[in-house]
C-alpha cells in the first residue's frame, strides 16, 4: 500500500498472468480505504522473463521517482529457478514501471518479499526473505528474515544481517518438502517466514512478518522487536502462534503478508494484508485498524461482518 497525494495505491501480486494492459501487478486506488477502482498493471514485463512468477510488489516515492520491489523467478517452467530480488521506476505512482537492477543476493536461491524502509536518520533499508538450507543453532531450515543497507534505492550494501529464522513448531510450511532448487533435496522440515514490514514506535524496531503455510489455519502475522533495526531482535512471547493477525476458524484463513496504512484522518492505522475467501479460489483485500497495546501491537481482528467505514 502506498499513499500519494491523497490517493491510496494497492499493488498486488498477479503471478505469471498480466493485465489487459500486457504489465505485470495489478493496481487498485482509493481515497478513503472503502471504495475501490483497479486501474490496469503496473510493471512492464522484462525482456526475457516469459514464464517466471512475479512476487510481491512494494513501491515507495523517494526524490521525484517511485521505486517498485518485487521478485521474480521460478514459474511452471522453471521449477529450478529460484526468485531473485529485483527494481523498477517510474515517474508515477500507478507506472508503468520498468525494470532497472537487480537486487542480488548471491547466498540465497530463493529470495523475495522485499521491503524499503527509511529510518528517521533518513538512511534506507531493505528488509526480505530469503532460505537458509541449515539448521544451525537449533533453527529449522526455511525462509527467514533478513535487512541490508541501501547504498542507494537500486544497490545493496551487501551486508546483510539475520532478522529471525523459524525456531518454533508453528511456522512449519511442510514436511518433508523436496526442493528442485537444492537439487531435490528433501527437508524433514521446511519452515517459513516472509513478508517483512519495519515499523518503527516508540524508540524499537518491530519487524512484522508472516509465518508458516499460506494455505493454512497457522498462517498469521506476527512480529520481533529491536533496539536497533540491524538488531539483534527478539521473537519472546511467539511460542505458540501468529500474535498480531490469526486465523478464524470457519471465517477468516491464512491472513497475511501485509502492509500499514493510516486513515485518511491520519488517526487510525490499519493493516492492509490478503486472506482466502470461502472457497479458497483467492486471496482478497482485507483492512483493519492495528492496536499498540501493553503485550504489543495486535490487529483488531480479522474481521468479517460489516464494520463502519474509517474517516
Amino acid at each position: 500500500m502506498l499513499r500519494h497525494e491523497g490517493t491510496y495505491y494497492a499493488f498486488a501480486t498477479t503471478g505469471q498472468s498480466q493485465k489487459k494492459d500486457g504489465r505485470i501487478f495489478s493496481i487498485l486506488t482509493s481515497k478513503n480505504l472503502y471504495d475501490w477502482e483497479e486501474v490496469g498493471g503496473a510493471l512492464t514485463p522484462p525482456t526475457g522473463s516469459e514464464g517466471a512468477d512475479f512476487w510481491a510488489p512494494e513501491v515507495v516515492f523517494v526524490n521525484g521517482k517511485f521505486y517498485m520491489y518485487y521478485s521474480r523467478g521460478g514459474g511452471a517452467i522453471n521449477a529450478n529457478v529460484g526468485h531473485r530480488l529485483h527494481v523498477a521506476t517510474s515517474d508515477k505512482p500507478a507506472g508503468p514501471y520498468e525494470e532497472v537492477a537487480l537486487m542480488d543476493v548471491p547466498e540465497s536461491k530463493f529470495t523475495i518479499d522485499a521491503h524499503p524502509f527509511q529510518d528517521t536518520d533518513g538512511s534506507w533499508y531493505l528488509f526480505y526473505a530469503r532460505d537458509f538450507i541449515d539448521s544451525n543453532d537449533g533453527y529449522y531450515p526455511g525462509t527467514g528474515l533478513v535487512v541490508d543497507r541501501l547504498i542507494d534505492m537500486t544497490k545493496l550494501a551487501n551486508e546483510s544481517r539475520t532478522v529471525m529464522r523459524a525456531r518454533h513448531p508453528w511456522t512449519l510450511f511442510e514436511a518433508n518438502r523436496r526442493m528442485p532448487i537444492y537439487d531435490n533435496k528433501v527437508f524433514a522440515q521446511w519452515h517459513t517466514l516472509e513478508g517483512p514490514f519495519m515499523r518503527k514506535h516508540e524508540g524499537k524496531y518491530y519487524c512484522f512478518y508472516s509465518g508458516a503455510n499460506f494455505l493454512t489455519d497457522r498462517y498469521g502475522v506476527d512480529f520481533v522487536v529491536a533496539d536497533s533495526i540491524l538488531g539483534p531482535y527478539s521473537d519472546a512471547g511467539a511460542e505458540k502462534g501468529a500474535r498480531v493477525l490469526h486465523s478464524v476458524p470457519g471465517k477468516v484463513r491464512g491472513p497475511g503478508h501485509h502492509s500499514h496504512a493510516m486513515s485518511p484522518d491520519g488517526r487510525t492505522e490499519v493493516l492492509v494484508y490478503h486472506a482466502w475467501d470461502e472457497a479458497m479460489k483467492e486471496r482478497q483485500l482485507c483492512i483493519d485498524p492495528l492496536l499498540w497495546t501493553p503485550e504489543g501491537p495486535r490487529c483488531q481482528g480479522p474481521t468479517y461482518t460489516p464494520q463502519p467505514r474509517l474517516t
